[in-house]
């Protein structure tokens, strides 16, 4: 076993083994990657895979954003401005046009884009 340049979130340098060894002692290697926080897995001196402690893998997903809740915050904003009593107005006269008046607001808003 070896020692690449890759660090876990502690800093502390991370093992590595190569595919050979992980797929004949699988065992040994996760109770590395329990005590240690990751094991990679290298074939031909190249790191080729990680495995994971679920600690080490909590530690990852709570240092990303939650995508969704982005989203939620948009989506719940952009509910919002739907809600104001001109945006209902607006809806309703969009209900109530004609074909001949949508087609115009159509127009109109291709003019203003371009």
């Amino acid at each position: 076993m070896s020692t690449l340049s890759v660090r876990n979130i502690r800093g502390q340098a991370v093992e590595s083994v190569s595919a050979t060894d992980a797929k004949n002692t699988f065992g040994t290697i996760l109770e590395k990657a329990l005590a240690k926080g990751m094991v990679a897995i290298t074939k031909r001196d190249k790191a080729r895979a990680v495995l994971l402690s679920m600690e080490e893998y909590q530690a990852l997903l709570e240092r990303s954003p939650d995508p969704l809740k982005i989203l939620t915050a948009e989506f719940d904003a952009l509910v919002a401005r739907m809600q104001t009593p001109a945006a209902k107005a607006a809806g309703r006269a969009l209900f109530k046009a004609t074909p001949a008046e949508l087609g115009k607001a159509a127009v109109s808003a291709v003019r203003k884009r371009g």
